[in-house]
């Protein structure tokens, strides 16, 4: 078959990879310049953060298998085993080189067309054209037997109307809270505890001291403002938001000067819903497949399962 998958984020890569392995044509479109989604690293100067996903955790055996196979590859890593002073025994796991090195590591051989917006979808009921079109912004079209959507779901559901496909409403007005982060660089040790994560810091969902991960050579934290916090001041113009996450940072920074440090907006952090199954297919068009961390979870493990459960789906008639 052939098969179209919108969206280059660790759903879309693992559902590609895995209809690449059992020989299905397959290409992947993506609006940004590099695949990864929340998989997201950046290099600022001598320093590299990983500024979405912060690490990764292991529940499922088939995810485990996953793992396990990136950590003979050399890619993944055991970070630690919890954040408190006594740790919770569950590891955690980081990437080699940042978190977007394991998108990367996916995507090897895979067509990943990057700088790719897609403009709409459409349904082929005859002439002679597969079942599927994708049509991106500069007018080109694609062909697919089969089609995979994992961008976050309003995106999903302004695709699927061009082709005139309903999706539940409960799905599409699934909301996604929002994170303002801030990635600073700085020229010393900071107050961020070994080794070097905080979950739960007043006004912060998480703190990574990126060095103590093992992925930066200087000291670099990343810093995710809690959704409250990242909601009210959301509409704040860059400067003043800026600002305002540097001066709830301050406690954490301690005696370490910021050389530098960058604002990062995350629009659709974490899906506040989840559907219960791992993907979403209308009854009448099996060739269509809809997934994402807002199916089998909203963590990594779970946009990994939901995109192989959804290339399980459309290659199953």
């Amino acid at each position: 078959m052939n098969v179209a998958v919108v969206g280059a984020g660790l759903s879309g890569l693992m559902a590609a990879s895995s209809l690449r392995t059992k020989g299905h044509e397959v290409v992947v479109f993506d609006k940004g310049r590099s695949p990864g989604g929340r998989l997201a690293t950046r290099r600022i100067g001598d320093a590299r953060v990983d500024h979405g996903a912060q690490f990764f955790t292991v529940r499922s055996d088939e995810f485990a298998d996953r793992v396990a196979t990136w950590q003979r590859d050399d890619v993944v890593f055991e970070w630690c085993r919890g954040f408190s002073p006594t740790g919770d025994g569950y590891p955690r796991y980081a990437v080699r080189g940042g978190m977007n090195a394991l998108a990367k590591h996916i995507a090897r051989g895979v067509d990943v067309r990057c700088d790719s917006l897609v403009f709409s979808l459409h349904r082929n009921t005859g002439g002679g054209r597969r079942d599927w079109t994708v049509r991106l912004d500069d007018g080109s079209e694609h062909d697919a037997d089969a089609l995979i959507v994992t961008c976050p779901l309003p995106q999903s559901f302004s695709l699927l109307v061009s082709a005139e496909v309903s999706m539940p409403e409960a799905l599409w007005r699934t909301d996604y809270d929002r994170t303002l982060a801030l990635l600073a660089v700085c020229d010393g040790p900071t107050n961020v505890p070994e080794p070097g994560g905080v979950q739960g810091a007043e006004g912060f969902t998480f703190i990574a001291d990126n060095q103590r991960k093992g992925i930066s050579d200087v000291t670099a934290l990343t810093m995710h403002a809690d959704p409250a916090w990242s909601l009210a001041h959301w509409d704040d113009e860059p400067a003043a938001a800026h600002a305002a996450l540097v001066e709830l940072a301050a406690p954490w920074l301690g005696d370490a000067t910021v050389v530098t440090s960058q604002l990062k907006r995350w629009r659709f952090a974490t899906p506040r819903s989840i559907w219960p199954a791992a993907w979403w297919s209308p009854d009448d068009l099996p060739s269509l497949a809809v997934a994402g961390d807002a199916f089998a979870g909203p963590r990594v493990e779970g946009a990994a399962l939901s995109g192989l459960a959804a290339a399980a789906a459309v290659t199953a008639r």
